[in-house]
């Protein structure tokens, strides 16, 4: 029998309205929530693009980096979490913060994205890092019509790992912590020649 998503640790929102608000950690192979530091820094970047856009946090776990861009005073923020537990857990947070502004899709990302889940001006791109995601689900944010141009995507991966984004995505800006690399890439439109 699997273990409930019992939170083992908090992370906490380091910026906006909700700023000091804890989350809880579930004790999970594979999830990873993105530092406090990484965050700052992120919203830092962010910091002009943010107000009244739409997010995405693919493969949501503790939502924290949707929750911290609401915060901040994103219009809305869509997080898609396969496992069940999670998400619940993710329902519960936006519930006891009282964010109105979320909503949580329980379903497997790449699938989700296949099927057209929206538009966004925002997209949080931080994948299981076993799982070599990065690269099937930046094809799937571009062929599913997710980002609007314009858009910026956040990517958190390995330090050593060799991605393939899409040629449309300029890097903006990136730093590392630790093991690993976080950048943000700002996408233009696809050349419909190439």
């Amino acid at each position: 029998m699997r273990n409930a998503a019992r939170p083992t640790s908090t992370v906490r929102i380091v910026g906006g309205d909700l700023r000091g608000s804890k989350l809880a950690v579930a004790d999970r192979d594979g999830l990873r929530p993105t530092p406090d530091r990484v965050r700052e820094t992120l919203f830092n970047w962010l910091a002009p693009f943010v107000d009244g856009a739409r997010c995405l946090d693919l493969f949501a776990g503790t939502g924290a980096l949707g929750i911290e861009a609401i915060s901040r005073g994103a219009a809305h923020c869509t997080f898609v979490e396969r496992d069940r537990d999670l998400a619940q857990a993710l329902r519960g947070n936006l519930e006891r913060l009282r964010v109105e502004t979320g909503v949580v899709v329980e379903a497997d990302a790449l699938g989700w994205l296949a099927r057209g889940g929206g538009s966004f001006d925002i997209v949080f791109l931080d994948p299981p890092f076993v799982r070599d995601l990065w690269q099937p689900a930046a094809v799937a944010l571009e062929q599913g019509g997710a980002l609007r141009d314009g858009a910026f995507v956040h990517v958190e991966s390995p330090l050593d790992a060799a991605l393939e984004l899409p040629a449309n995505w300029t890097l903006h800006r990136e730093g590392r912590a630790g093991a690993v690399r976080f950048a943000l890439y700002r996408r233009t439109a696809a050349d419909p020649l190439s």
